[in-house]
């Protein structure tokens, strides 16, 4: 019993560790109270591997470092696997949204570099992401475009994924180019 606790805590180490984070955003917030008003720091952070996975998290505190360790520990916890078409872009487009804010995710060639702004790029470079063209539309508050690119990462779906809900072979779902060159007009 005592082993497995401690093979549960070393795996959490290494969990913890393969993840590198970056701070989207850190606003200072105040709370007025009888004797004046009192300032405490909110962060929002996306922490990813760089190989799929990906989180964000908030976090409050009356100092900025310890706002960011919250935020930082509530997106380990949150973390999200996305299927990546040979580990650098989305296999299809995909739209995203968190109250007023709208994100549109397309796939890319090769060689085109992440084309997003501000919070949707931060989601992307932790992902793992290399090639991608986003649109922000709507609300460009930092918490909903990165609420909004992760909803639209979890609509993200895998040809072997549907391959796999069909009951099919994945040779029978995907379209090779050399077929479509066949294929009548």
């Amino acid at each position: 019993m005592v082993r497995d606790s401690n093979r549960k805590e070393k795996k959490d180490r290494e969990d913890s560790s393969e993840f590198s984070d970056r701070l989207v955003a850190i606003n200072r917030v105040s709370k007025t109270v009888k004797g004046g008003k009192r300032f405490g720091f909110a962060a929002l952070v996306v922490v990813g591997d760089q190989r799929g996975r990906v989180g964000f998290g908030k976090g409050k505190a009356k100092e900025v470092p310890e706002a960011i360790r919250k935020a930082t520990d509530q997106a380990k916890t949150q973390t999200l696997r996305v299927p990546l078409k040979e580990g650098r872009t989305l296999h299809h487009d995909v739209r995203g949204r968190h109250g007023a804010g709208l994100v549109v995710m397309r796939t890319a060639p090769p060689g085109t570099g992440i084309i997003a702004g501000g919070p949707m790029r931060a989601v992307f470079e932790m992902l793992g992401i290399q090639d991608v063209v986003a649109k922000s539309i709507g609300s460009q508050n930092p918490y909903n475009m990165v609420r909004a690119t992760i909803d639209g990462l979890k609509k993200e779906v895998s040809p072997r994924i549907i391959a796999r809900r069909r009951g099919k072979k994945l040779s029978e779902i995907v379209v090779k180019d050399e077929e479509l060159k066949e294929l009548p007009a």
